[in-house]
């Protein structure tokens, strides 16, 4: 899921040139003049655009018969107000956001080894979580699950550099987020949501985490696109099984910024950070989980602490896959019809499915009338469309006969 392969920054910088080349004797010089004690062009531009505002409102006036007195304050006002917004800080609102949620986002250490020197972090990873609630004396920071996985033990890093154990409270490796529970002593900010289903493309975002280990480090972007869908390999085998919907941004995210927050310009939450992609000549191509659906994952990780899908019980692999084809051994085998040319092929059948009566080289088509093509159409179909206790009509082939039968679908076991 981490899809990240960057080097680690150099330190090296190079070595500043000493002195300074000399001036040429011969230095040509401009005369100077000396000004004129006229008007100088800023008063004259200003002097001509509270003439035309008054022209304005004056045969404005003249047209509608209206007293002239309140369209001329109006326009005096616009003058003024166009004149004040255009001497603001452009980048204060960066500022502000930053300082706002700064104090929220922690550094995450993974000792995937208890027993050895906490001090020694060569078999610990490194990763960033939020702080979205204080509750009973306790405070819970989102975070990716590929950053707590496989961890022995676990501690935050608040941004004043205290450390806490953390407790796992509960976990989704498939919409990658897991929720952490710390004492809330020394805490006293969290994270405000915002709502990433109002993102524009071109917003300008932060992103604040914890990258190579540099905790408190913060980038800046602009949003890319605001619902990119990216293939992922849960098992992280090369193979792609499921599709993550993410937004993408140049903001700079590296190792360690994972779990992280992505901010808008209001200092609120729109983003968890959770990947990059990483390869020569590539470069601004970050993604985050939109927050809306993080928090729905979240909400039931804090009432259940895992999140319960429907189970078939089928080891698959996709009948048209161009990244591994069958050979023309194996479709004859199936004896499929001609017209058949997708389908999920059972590897294995186990749980419900064989109570059911599927087994190896059945090739599923349908689900409910629907048609189901691949693996990932078959994985969307039972975590979006039915519920665990639910029965599913499969229509498959069997030994190039069409048949059906109907699935109890289970809770998926832990796994």
């Amino acid at each position: 899921m981490g899809l990240f392969q960057d080097d680690f920054y150099s330190t090296k910088v190079p070595k500043r040139r000493r002195g300074f080349r000399k001036a040429r004797k011969e230095q040509e010089v401009w005369p100077s003049y000396r000004r004129s004690r006229g008007l100088s062009t800023l008063q004259i531009a200003t002097i001509s655009s509270v003439i035309s505002a008054f022209v304005a409102v004056l045969l404005f006036s003249m047209i509608t018969g209206l007293p002239s007195y309140e369209h001329k304050v109006a326009a005096v006002s616009a003058i003024n107000s166009k004149h004040l917004d255009s001497s603001g800080d452009p980048y204060d609102r960066l500022v502000t956001a930053a300082a706002k949620v700064r104090p929220t986002v922690v550094s995450i250490v993974n000792y995937k080894d208890a027993k050895k020197d906490k001090n020694n972090l060569e078999d610990s990873a490194l990763g960033s979580g939020v702080i979205f609630k204080k509750d009973n004396g306790k405070a819970f920071v989102i975070t990716n699950n590929h950053v707590i996985e496989g961890a022995q033990e676990l501690e935050v890093v608040l941004v004043s550099g205290e450390m806490k154990e953390a407790k796992l409270v509960g976990a989704d490796k498939v919409n990658d987020i897991a929720v952490l529970a710390v004492d809330d002593k020394n805490i006293n900010e969290v994270a405000e949501m915002g709502d990433s289903d109002k993102l524009r493309l071109g917003e300008t975002v932060l992103a604040i985490g914890n990258p190579l280990g540099l905790g408190d480090t913060l980038t800046s972007g602009i949003v890319s696109y605001t619902n990119r869908v990216v293939p992922v390999s849960l098992n992280q085998d090369g193979n792609y099984d499921w599709e993550q919907e993410v937004i993408q941004t140049d903001a700079a995210i590296n190792e360690g910024n994972s779990g992280g927050a992505l901010v808008d310009l209001d200092g609120k939450v729109i983003g968890i950070n959770t990947m990059k992609i990483a390869d020569t000549g590539v470069e601004g191509l970050g993604f985050a989980i939109p927050i809306d659906q993080v928090m729905k994952t979240v909400d039931e990780l804090m009432a259940h602490g895992k999140i319960a899908r429907p189970y078939i019980g089928i080891y698959s692999m996709d009948l048209n896959n161009s990244y591994a084809p069958m050979d023309d051994d194996q479709l004859k085998e199936l004896k499929l019809p001609s017209d058949v040319k997708d389908g999920v092929v059972v590897l294995d059948a186990i749980g419900p499915a064989a109570e059911a009566g599927l087994k190896l080289n059945d090739v599923i088509v349908k689900f409910n009338d629907d048609p189901i093509t691949t693996t990932l159409e078959m994985k969307k179909f039972l975590y979006d469309k039915v519920k665990i206790g639910d029965t599913v009509k499969v229509t498959f082939y069997r030994d190039g006969k069409e048949q059906t039968t109907n699935v109890k679908l289970a809770e998926k076991p832990d796994q």
